[in-house]
């Protein structure tokens, strides 16, 4: 709430100046009409005293009352009232979330059925697959902090990491959240939308607790979800007054307070961000003020405004149609964005007339092609970007290399195109160079299991592979992480051996 009034502001203030203008004739017409009689002329004042049942002067609340009313309220929407940003539709919806996940020897505890473990985890990935189109990473931590995976908007990816992670793989004993806080923080800061921490954990090392009281340190915001029976308090906790705390619950509803702490935090980060434009309220203002019309309606009146509201669609040249109650008050970019609230996304690329918004709905449902090109069609840096966006997520790497260098043209040394541009680079050197290692040789006809030479640039080496069948289907990123020979806990605990041995600790 605090937030709103810190930022709270009129878009368009001078509409304001009709106030005073407005409240002055309704002071005149109030006072008219209290003075005004009903009864005809010549009538000595104690007759008229007791002819009249309601005398207009003794009345509290008049007719001009509510239409005075209704003009305040409409004067007020005029000005657009504003406390938060539209979000770039370009960029996620949803703030990227960072997990801090505690891995160690009391999380093994059975006092949370199978374990508190086993129960944070199954509640990790249904937080995952709630936040469909969001970005999540996930850090283990025990006596140091380790990436597990980086933010992604994949939980099949995520999935099996976390099956994988038990007290074994950890390579220090201990408990060292403010390293995991200091690698969450790292994470975050490669990310364009503000995100948040959350840690799951049954205990709270008290000596760690300045990493998470410094004032100065605190840019992203902080949960805590306490993976230990509801009896189990950590009163560190509460001397971190930034932070927000809660208890794994056997329903959604821990999960469904996460959701509305990020978006709160999402809200208030980009109330700071001045190249977004500001979210005009005044509609919200619109409905009383219409409530307040209906009373003003009188024996005459009721007719006239029936005939206006027959007419004027007759007056009006369009030749849109209304398809149901919702064309009658939300154009279609309010519906689609409504659609895009509820991730249906699919539906909202029908809804939206914007292209920008139309192609960013395509891109969220996995329309690529379709995307890109409605992007290709507008030449705005934000279009360049979508493109660039599209293409690379539908492996177009060469054509989302280029449409990142228009970006650029189009707005030169945009530190995010710059970064796009750089990422869609690597990636495309690394499949040429892959492709190259890997050429089979198989449009010479060479079958399976024959050693083959790569390409005449010699870039490749000897290699030999096994042909798949034509109908293969590829497989899925859970797919590909179960047929990996190695056991995943083997290889984060080795991974993790190996962060600990570059960073010299």
């Amino acid at each position: 709430m605090s937030d709103i009034f810190a930022h709270f502001h009129f878009l368009r203030p001078f509409w304001l100046l009709i106030l005073p203008i407005f409240l002055c004739l309704w002071w005149i017409i109030r006072r008219g009409n209290q003075q005004r009689s009903d009864l005809p002329p010549g009538i000595a004042p104690h007759l008229a005293a007791a002819l009249q049942v309601n005398p207009i002067g003794t009345r509290r609340i008049l007719p001009i009352d509510g239409v005075a009313l209704c003009g305040v309220l409409l004067a007020f929407a005029t000005a657009g009232p504003a406390w938060t940003r539209l979000a770039n539709p370009l960029l996620a919806d949803t703030a990227p979330l960072v997990v801090a996940f505690k891995i160690t020897p009391s999380m093994e505890q059975t006092d949370l059925a199978p374990s508190r473990l086993d129960r944070a985890r199954f509640k990790i990935i249904d937080l995952i697959n709630s936040r469909a189109g969001a970005r999540t990473a996930l850090i283990a931590y025990a006596g140091s902090a380790h990436q597990v995976a980086p933010l992604t908007e994949d939980a099949n990816i995520l999935r099996p990491l976390l099956e994988s992670l038990q007290p074994r793989v950890m390579p220090r004993e201990g408990d060292a959240p403010a390293t995991a806080l200091a690698l969450g923080r790292q994470i975050l800061s490669k990310s364009d939308v503000p995100g948040a921490i959350l840690f799951v954990l049954d205990d709270f090392n008290p000596s760690d607790l300045a990493a998470f009281t410094a004032t100065s340190e605190i840019k992203h915001s902080i949960f805590f979800m306490i993976a230990a029976p509801d009896s189990t308090t950590l009163p560190q906790l509460a001397q971190i007054k930034t932070a927000k705390v809660l208890h794994l619950a056997p329903n959604d509803s821990d999960l469904a307070q996460i959701s509305r702490w990020l978006d709160q935090a999402y809200v208030g980060a980009l109330s700071g961000d001045e190249r977004l434009q500001w979210q005009d309220r005044g509609w919200w203002l619109a409905w009383p003020a219409a409530f307040l019309a209906l009373i003003w309606f009188r024996r005459g009146w009721t007719m006239r405004w029936a005939l206006l509201l027959v007419v004027m669609p007759l007056l009006t040249p369009t030749n849109s149609h209304a398809e149901g109650w919702k064309d009658w008050f939300l154009t279609p970019d309010q519906q689609g964005q409504r659609a895009m609230n509820r991730k249906e996304f699919d539906a909202a690329s029908r809804l939206f007339n914007d292209p920008l918004h139309r192609g960013y709905a395509l891109m969220k449902a996995g329309q690529y092609a379709e995307a890109a090109e409605i992007f290709s069609g507008h030449g705005s840096f934000d279009a360049a970007m979508g493109e660039g966006l599209s293409l690379i997520r539908n492996r177009k790497y060469r054509l989302a290399t280029a449409a990142f260098e228009t970006a650029l043209e189009r707005q030169p040394d945009d530190p995010d195109a710059l970064n796009n541009l750089s990422v869609s680079n690597a990636i495309l050197d690394y499949v040429e160079t892959a492709r190259e290692q890997s050429d089979t040789g198989e449009d010479s006809g060479i079958g399976a299991d024959d050693v083959v030479f790569d390409n005449d640039a010699q870039r490749g080496t000897k290699t030999t592979v096994q042909a798949q069948d034509q109908d293969a289907a590829p497989q899925t990123a859970e797919q590909w992480m179960s047929s990996i020979d190695t056991d995943m806990g083997d290889f984060l605990r080795f991974r993790f051996r190996l962060d600990l041995s570059e960073n010299g600790k």
